[in-house]
Order: C-alpha cells, then sequence, then structure tokens
C-alpha cells in the first residue's frame, strides 16, 4: 500500500474524523485501496500519520455508505462490486431516472433548471482541473437535486443508495485519459434539454449518459490504476 498522506492533510479547523473520510474517499478513488482487501486501523492510522481512533470512526461511516464492511478482529474490508453488481445499478437507475427526468422536464420551471446550472458547471471545471473527490461530489449533488424536483424523497434516497454502491474505482487512470471531460460535459447538454423543453431528448441523453458511467467503470476495473 501507498503512502495514503497524499490524500489530504488534517486541517486544525476540520474535525479529523471529517478529514481522515476525505482522505480514505480519495484513496478509494484513486485505487489505493482496492477491493477485497481487509485493512487494519492501526496501519491506515499509520499511513495518515493519526492516531488509529479517527480512522475507526471514519471507517464506521463508510460502513454506513456501503463502501466498506468491518471485519471481526482484522479491520474493514473494501467492498467489492461485481460486473453482475453494476449491471443490475445501472438498469434500476436507467428505469428510475430516465422517465423521471422526462416527467420533471415537462413540469419543472425554467428558473428551477437553471439553479442547477451552476452545478453542472461545476462538474466539468473540477474534471478538467483533475479534483476527483469534487467531480464525484458535485455530479452527485446534480443527479440528486434534479431528481428532487419530482418532489419524492424516496425515489431521491434510492438513487443515492445505488450512487453509493455502484461508486467508481480507479478514476485516476480515466482522468489521465481525458475521458471525464466528455461525461462531465453530458450533465451541461441534459440540462440544455430540459430547460428546451425536449423530454425525449432528455431521455435519451440520460439514458446515453448512464451506459457512458458504466462503461467508464468498466475501464477503470480494466486498468489496476495507483498500482504502477
Amino acid at each position: 500500500m501507498g503512502d495514503l498522506k497524499q490524500y489530504g492533510l488534517v486541517r486544525a479547523q476540520e474535525r479529523l474524523r471529517d478529514q481522515v473520510g476525505h482522505a480514505l474517499r480519495a484513496a478509494l478513488i484513486a485505487g489505493e485501496l482496492r477491493p477485497g482487501q481487509v485493512y487494519s486501523a492501526p496501519g491506515l492510522a499509520a499511513d495518515l500519520g493519526v492516531s488509529a481512533t479517527p480512522v475507526r470512526e471514519a471507517m464506521l461511516d463508510l460502513a454506513r455508505e456501503g463502501l466498506v464492511e468491518p471485519v471481526r478482529n482484522k479491520g474493514f474490508r473494501i467492498t467489492e462490486v461485481s460486473e453482475r453488481d453494476l449491471d443490475q445499478y445501472t438498469e434500476l437507475r436507467t428505469l428510475i431516472e430516465v422517465p423521471t427526468v422526462g416527467r420533471v422536464t415537462r413540469t419543472a420551471s425554467r428558473e428551477q433548471l437553471e439553479e442547477l446550472r451552476p452545478v453542472a458547471e461545476e462538474i466539468v471545471a473540477r474534471a478538467r482541473a483533475h479534483d476527483l473527490i469534487g467531480y464525484l461530489e458535485a455530479d452527485r449533488r446534480f443527479h440528486l437535486a434534479l431528481l428532487g424536483l419530482s418532489g419524492n424523497e424516496r425515489l431521491v434516497e434510492t438513487v443515492g443508495d445505488l450512487r453509493k454502491r455502484s461508486r467508481l474505482y480507479g478514476l485516476t487512470g480515466l482522468d489521465e485519459a481525458g475521458l471525464l471531460v466528455s461525461s462531465a460535459e453530458e450533465h451541461v447538454e441534459l440540462l440544455d434539454l430540459m430547460i428546451a423543453g425536449n423530454a425525449r431528448g432528455a431521455e435519451a441523453c440520460m439514458r446515453r449518459h448512464l451506459g457512458h458511467v458504466r462503461s467508464l467503470w468498466a475501464e477503470g476495473r480494466d486498468e489496476p490504476v495507483g498500482h504502477r
């Protein structure tokens, strides 16, 4: 395992638990923490240069998000996601998000949709700046806020859970290949279609975007990013 210190320095003004969680999420995205592997809190703490307590607390937060699972007397295992799992998660998201986007296009006001533009543009900016944590956070905010315009809180919770379970590993290689920018730009395209009142076009764009995300995930799994 490499030096995890590069993924986040502890700042006095932030809660140590939150800062450690940020560093661990960054290591997950970069592929430094590998699916199926068990990591001990003391070992991770040594890599991060902190005590074991905030690491345990942060890992419990990640466990609630489905990113890791506790292993008795050993530590935490990075949860694995199979190709079958990913296909099923993508299918569920497609069944939920595509028609919802069409419905929101027909019911939301132009003002409501325009409020999402800064977030859509932030996704693109984060991708171009190679800020992977910021990219995923902005992407999460955009999708959930867009679905929130449907007025169905349970729908938003369900998609939020699916997103956590189908999170991306190894984005570093995709970023270096320039593949994330094109995916990021699809958010602006989607928003433009919705503002134009093109429900059918918006549904097609969302379907294509989810398929694109699934393809990016598969490509990310093929290359052992972070272990060069």
